[in-house]
């Protein structure tokens, strides 16, 4: 009976583990953007060199999926170093009273095909908002060298970096309030 037992809670437990997938974003091949329009007249790029992510999901059409995000706000780049050296200031991201920005979803819907909708909580500087992302994944497939299996991943979306005291005392003609998101990248499979 005791076997029984044991082999009944192997097969359970077992069957949880493969029947869940986590999918761990690859950072060579991802990459966190962010834009902002500077003097209302052009665009200036930057993006996040450490970050991470996860994404959890059950279910093969991902309708459960769960992401999770991290960067570091210390590891901002827009390719000019003054610009960057006042972006980690207290001013803007204060970098070392906040280190990390973050995003879990709470819900993630398809839209048609690959599309999809996540919302989610961001946390920067201390608060924590909704924000909402369209996102597209592709695959997933599998990596003739690794024999591991990888999704595509893009996300698009905006924010308001007001509303998370990120450069409050910055006059909207000089940076606009509106930031706006693309997240590319690869996930792989982990067992």
């Amino acid at each position: 009976m005791r076997k029984i037992v044991l082999l009944l809670v192997c097969i359970i437990t077992t069957s949880g583990v493969l029947g869940q997938g986590v999918w761990t974003l690859d950072p060579g091949h991802s990459r966190i953007r962010f834009t902002v329009t500077h003097h209302m007249i052009s665009e200036v790029d930057g993006f996040f060199r450490e970050f991470e992510a996860t994404m959890t999901a059950t279910k093969d059409d991902y309708s459960d999926a769960v992401f999770n995000f991290s960067a570091k706000t210390a590891s901002i780049n827009t390719e000019n170093e003054m610009r960057d050296k006042h972006l980690k200031s207290a001013d803007i991201f204060d970098v070392e009273k906040y280190p990390t920005i973050s995003f879990k979803s709470t819900s993630f819907s398809q839209i048609a095909g690959e599309h999809y909708k996540v919302i989610g909580d961001m946390t920067m500087k201390g608060k924590t908002m909704p924000i909402t992302l369209d996102v597209w994944l592709v695959g997933p497939v599998e990596n003739e060298r690794t024999k591991r299996q990888e999704l595509g991943f893009k996300a698009n979306g905006s924010l308001m970096r007001q509303a998370f005291g990120v450069g409050e005392n910055l006059s909207l003609l000089s940076v606009s309030d509106e930031v706006g998101l693309r997240i590319t990248g690869e996930f792989n499979k982990s067992y």
